[in-house]
């Protein structure tokens, strides 16, 4: 036969004694409680006594508890206030990287705002120019020293045309295609430009070196006049080149030897613009030295 499955409490004997001492606790604590419902109606200073003892009693424990409770929150606060530093820090961190990208972008657009500044005040002072073109490419480090420019023969540009920008000469037009064109820059060792100088009309023959500086000759066989930081400008002699342009500045003066740089930089030049071939004044006779000096520099 299939046991019960139930079992009574009086199958255990442990269980039995489970729920005898159950019993007892329960008539005990009834006990105890009417002992102090007799003692608060008889003696009521003697159970304020007892309540103050057991206040006593409890007092250590309840702060123990108290105590546990602030160290485990605490925690927790500490944890939470890590946690929102970390976010704040991520915030402050990707706000920071903002700011910079604003402030690059701010800097690229007042650079630009400058270069197109610029190169509108020298359109308004350029008479008839030919094309206002961008500088798309330059050779810097090879012996050739040529730049590129967006705009060809379909904009009016022809070869031997003089280009400019905002900061000085940057050469002459030497091939053109239909929507492009090359330049000869100033520093080329095929290029030649009849100067002045600034500071007293000495005037001069500034021949490319072919490594992105000029070397600067006189027409007139004497002590060297060049002095370092003195500045050049075309002269307009024998045509080609409108005068007073800036060309160069003088960076170096070794002996008879003067080494300028140019002003213009095409790698730094993003606009420029084409002139027209100048005419120079044919009742204006030229020198025997300004011949000379021409007549070389073009062989």
């Amino acid at each position: 036969m299939a046991p019960p499955s139930t079992r009574r409490p009086g199958f255990s004997r442990r269980a039995q004694y489970g729920l005898f001492l159950g019993y007892v606790m329960a008539v005990g604590g009834v006990l105890f409680a009417g002992l102090l419902l007799v003692i608060a109606v008889i003696d009521p200073s003697g159970f304020n006594a007892l309540k103050g003892l057991a206040l006593d009693v409890t007092s250590p424990v309840s702060s123990a508890g108290r105590g546990v409770s602030r160290f485990f929150g605490g925690i927790g606060d500490s944890v939470g206030n890590y946690v929102q530093a970390g976010n704040q820090n991520a915030e402050l961190k990707r706000r920071l990287q903002e700011s910079r990208r604003r402030l690059i972008e701010a800097q690229a657009t007042e650079l630009e705002n400058k270069r197109l500044k610029a190169l509108l005040g020298l359109t308004r002072e350029t008479e008839n120019p030919v094309a206002v073109t961008r500088i798309v490419g330059s050779s810097f480090a090879s012996v050739r020293r040529l730049a590129t420019l967006s705009a060809g023969a379909s904009a009016g540009v022809q070869p031997g045309q003089p280009v400019r920008s905002a900061d000085g000469l940057v050469g002459r037009v030497i091939e053109t295609g239909r929507w492009a064109s090359r330049v000869l820059l100033v520093a080329d060792s095929a290029s030649n430009v009849p100067v002045r100088l600034v500071r007293d009309g000495t005037p001069a023959i500034a021949t490319g070196h072919g490594d992105g500086t000029v070397d600067l000759k006189t027409l007139e066989v004497g002590k060297n006049p060049f002095r370092r930081g003195d500045v050049l400008v075309t002269s307009g002699v024998g045509g080609v080149y409108p005068p007073d342009i800036p060309v160069a500045v003088v960076v170096s003066v070794q002996g008879d030897r003067t080494v300028a740089k140019p002003l213009a930089d095409p790698s730094n030049v993003e606009y420029a613009v084409v002139l027209p071939v100048y005419q120079a004044l044919a009742d204006t006779p030229l020198s025997e030295a300004t011949e000379s000096a021409l007549r070389g520099a073009s062989q």
